[in-house]
């Protein structure tokens, strides 16, 4: 009796231990690009409620938002040192899909 209690337990272990290996690796990966995207969204839905944070929501998770927001980031990087107005040129040429000279 004693051993098949031990066996018993000794599965339940077993079996316990199984499912916590299939779930700590979603733990461990890294965000994909749609999950920083609803992130990011989330933060900047920050006071919106009902109609207006489905709207909100619907438009920043759109994929012409994001390779918007991504051009944006690129061009500031790109514009590091510019000032005034040749930030300004630049800045509109890049974002307009050009080639900044």
């Amino acid at each position: 009796m004693k051993n098949l209690l031990t066996a018993v337990a000794l599965c339940a272990a077993v079996l316990s231990a199984q499912a916590a290996d299939k779930m700590a690796p979603a733990a461990d990966k890294a965000p994909t690009a749609q999950q920083g995207k609803m992130a990011t969204c989330n933060k900047d839905a920050t006071g919106k409620k009902g109609d207006e944070r489905k709207a909100f929501m619907k438009e920043c998770l759109s994929s012409k938002q994001a390779t918007q927001q991504n051009k944006m980031k690129t061009c500031n990087a790109d514009a590091t040192g510019k000032k005034g107005e040749e930030r300004k040129a630049f800045m509109k040429t890049c974002l307009s899909g050009g080639k900044p000279a």
